[in-house]
Order: structure tokens, then C-alpha cells, then sequence
């Protein structure tokens, strides 16, 4: 995600030169043809070329809010993943403490260090979890060893590496971690059991959201016919350009070039702009930093454990936070 209020110019001409040239040859050449060449017949009438601007502007305008909206709605699961990782931090820490009345269950009272070792291994596994999901959404399935195993046990880490869906089998695991608690511990009661469920059950919500934009492409036609007519425009802009600025003088013609290649650099950067913001889960400039807030979850819920020796904030690389 951009971070910077203005974005730098020599960003913009990183992603604009290529158009610019292009748009420059192609005036250039029509008003050497329509010029020096003579050939008068290459000007169209520019009122239905204006009209064919204004089509192409609303159609533009259309699929840029639904690309936003998909940004928006990532960026809105991801805040609830970070409320419900604090959630779920919380409930671990309050409700494991000690022996609950469960008269069914017969366990010895659980120790100080059993208590903290409990409080980790849930935890953990939760930022494990938010890190697997990244991983997940944006394919980078090489990070694991460096983002996710550090907070699983060797074993549980090599086992869920192997599964096509690893985030969903680290929230079984921490339900059967839960299961353990109530039945065979004793360390929480029905209500207890049943509250840190439901978290689980709002996690998988969010978890299947994230899957649902990441796996529901934008509307190919939408997108490539916005593509299609913001190009088709571009090119025919110097045609009726050319006549309209030979009107003011003969070397006013070439006022054509300029005028031209701002006009398709404006409708293209715009078409430009919707289209990086179809997959927020892609670790591009303009998605949803998701690194960052992983870090987010992770020093909060470290913190909470009483850990003083944290990982910093990420700080964005270039204007750029991922």
C-alpha cells in the first residue's frame, strides 16, 4: 500500500513512459501524414469522437469503484482479523488460568509454567495462522520456514505444510487444543468453551472471505473491455485532434502531439488505477499491506504474553508498505 500523501514523479513516469512514447509516436505520425504528406482524408469529426470520450469515461468511472470496492472490503476483513486476533488473546489468557468447576473431569491442578506453556502454544499457533493466510493468498508458499514454523511445534509445522489448506488446519488445531482444555484439563468451563468457539468460528468467516475475493477474479469483461475502449479512444484521439488544431493556424497542427498524449496518458493512468486495485491480496503497490498488519498481530499478541524482546514495526520500503 502507497503510504506517501503525493506519489513521486518518478514513479509515475516508471509506470507512464512507455504509454508516453507510444502516444507520442502515434500523433506524431498522423500529423506527419495529415501535414507534410498530405493526407487530409486521416481527420475525423471530432464531435463523435467526443462522445465516444464521454462513453469511455463513465465506463471507466463504473469498474473503478468496483475495483475499490474489492480493495476496501480486503482491507475491512483484514481490520477484523486484527479485533478478532486480540479477542482471541484476550479469552486465552482470562479463561486458561486455572482448575474450573468440571465435576467430570479429574485433573491435577495445572502448574504456573503448564499455564504460561498453554497461553504461548495458543497464541503462536494464532499468529502462525494470520502468517499462513498471507502466505496463502499471495502464493508464497517458499516463506514458510521464516514466517509460519517459528511458532509451531517441528512436528505440527512439517504436517500442516503438507495440507492444500494450511490456515484452516491450524484453526482445527486450535479448536482440538480447546477440546483439550475443557475435557481433559479441566481449565475451561462450558461457557468458556463455547465463547473461544465462536471466535474460531468468526476467524474461518474471515478466512473464507479473503478466499472469496482472491478466488472470484474481477469480471474479465469488465476489465478488458475498459482495457479495450480506453485504448481504441487513445489511438483515435490525434485524428480528431489534427483538424480541429490546423483550424487555428497550418503550424498550430502539431499542437496535436502534446494535447494528444495528455489526454490518452490521463484515460489510460485512470484505467491504469482500477486495474491494480482488482486482487488487494497480490503484494502490489496499492494492496493491502498485509506484512505489515501480520507484524501488527504479532507484537500485540506477544506483547500480551509479556514478552519485552519484539519485533519492530515494519516501515514502508520505498513509500511502499507491504
Amino acid at each position: 500500500m502507497y503510504v506517501r500523501k503525493s506519489i513521486r514523479w518518478c514513479l509515475i513516469w516508471r509506470f507512464a513512459w512507455r504509454r508516453v512514447l507510444f502516444f507520442t509516436l502515434v500523433s506524431s505520425l498522423v500529423c506527419l501524414l495529415y501535414g507534410p504528406l498530405h493526407m487530409r482524408w486521416l481527420a475525423v469529426p471530432w464531435q463523435p469522437l467526443a462522445t465516444l470520450g464521454i462513453a469511455v469515461s463513465f465506463y471507466i468511472g463504473f469498474k473503478n469503484n468496483g475495483s475499490y470496492d474489492r480493495f476496501w472490503e480486503g482491507r475491512q476483513i483484514w481490520g477484523g482479523i486484527i479485533n478478532f486476533s486480540r479477542t482471541w488473546s484476550m479469552q486465552a489468557l482470562e479463561y486458561v488460568t486455572s482448575v474450573v468447576d468440571a465435576p467430570d473431569v479429574e485433573a491435577p491442578a495445572a502448574s504456573a509454567s503448564e499455564l504460561s506453556q498453554r497461553h504461548q502454544q495458543l497464541l503462536y499457533r494464532h499468529v502462525a495462522w494470520v502468517n499462513a493466510l498471507r502466505l496463502q493468498l499471495r502464493r508464497q508458499p517458499d516463506l514458510w520456514s521464516s514466517d509460519v514454523a517459528p511458532f509451531l511445534e517441528p512436528t505440527e509445522s512439517a504436517q500442516t505444510q503438507r495440507r492444500q489448506n494450511p490456515p484452516v488446519h491450524l484453526l482445527r488445531q486450535q479448536a482440538a487444543a480447546l477440546r483439550m482444555l475443557r475435557e481433559e484439563r479441566g481449565l475451561l468451563n462450558d461457557f468458556q468453551h463455547v465463547s473461544m468457539m465462536n471466535t474460531l468460528q468468526e476467524l474461518y468467516n474471515l478466512q473464507g472471505a479473503c478466499e472469496r475475493i482472491k478466488n472470484t477474479p474481477f469480471p474479465r469483461q469488465y476489465a478488458f473491455y475498459s482495457f479495450l475502449f480506453v485504448w481504441l479512444f487513445a489511438t483515435l484521439l490525434p485524428l480528431g485532434l489534427v483538424g480541429e488544431f490546423e483550424k487555428l493556424g497550418a503550424n498550430h497542427m502539431w499542437l496535436t502531439v502534446p494535447f494528444s498524449v495528455l489526454v490518452s496518458w490521463v484515460f489510460t493512468t485512470i484505467e491504469m488505477v482500477g486495474h491494480t486495485s482488482e486482487n488487494p491480496f497480490d503484494n502490489g503497490v496499492n494492496d493491502v499491506p498485509m506484512t505489515a498488519l501480520c507484524r501488527t498481530i504479532e507484537i500485540d499478541l506477544r506483547e500480551m504474553l509479556g514478552e519485552t524482546v519484539l519485533p519492530g514495526k515494519l516501515e514502508p520500503i520505498e513509500d511502499v508498505l507491504y
